[in-house]
């Protein structure tokens, strides 16, 4: 059902009617409504010409990614790691991801400095979660 929500999202954005729509992919606006409502799948045909009417990924329009660029081949480096770690029990598994996740800790750590002059900024006061409301500490050094 994703699909049909991400296409309409996307005409909406567009600021197009489902007519327009229908146009874009070779059908009527009736039968490109039943497309986002569900009443009819969409032939893959037709879905390429959205995404590339739209400029968006397959990926994105059903749902397997929130990047409108799509899933990324991964390098053959990267393909090696995961084949390493596909091929470890669950225990090692565990002990892997404990490993980098003390590895990015420290990496963070690392690359924290702090900055002097007439004030004082200490990038380590940087909340380090996602949060947008990170926390700098700018303070007189005197």
């Amino acid at each position: 059902m994703e699909k049909y929500q991400r296409m309409k999202d996307l005409r909406e954005d567009m600021e197009m009617n489902q007519k327009q729509a229908g146009e874009i992919i070779e059908t009527t606006g009736n039968y490109y409504g039943d497309y986002e409502n569900g009443k009819r799948d969409i032939p893959t045909g037709r879905m390429i010409k959205l995404a590339k009417h739209y400029n968006v990924s397959m990926d994105y329009i059903t749902g397997l990614t929130n990047d409108k660029g799509g899933l990324h081949e991964i390098n053959a480096e990267e393909r090696n790691i995961l084949d390493l770690y596909n091929s470890l029990n669950d225990k090692k598994k565990g002990e892997i991801e404990y490993i980098l996740r003390r590895l990015v800790k420290q990496q963070k750590k690392e690359n924290q400095t702090t900055i002097k002059g007439d004030g004082n900024i200490n990038v380590g006061d940087i909340d380090q979660s996602n949060s947008p409301n990170a926390n700098i500490s700018i303070g007189n050094n005197k």
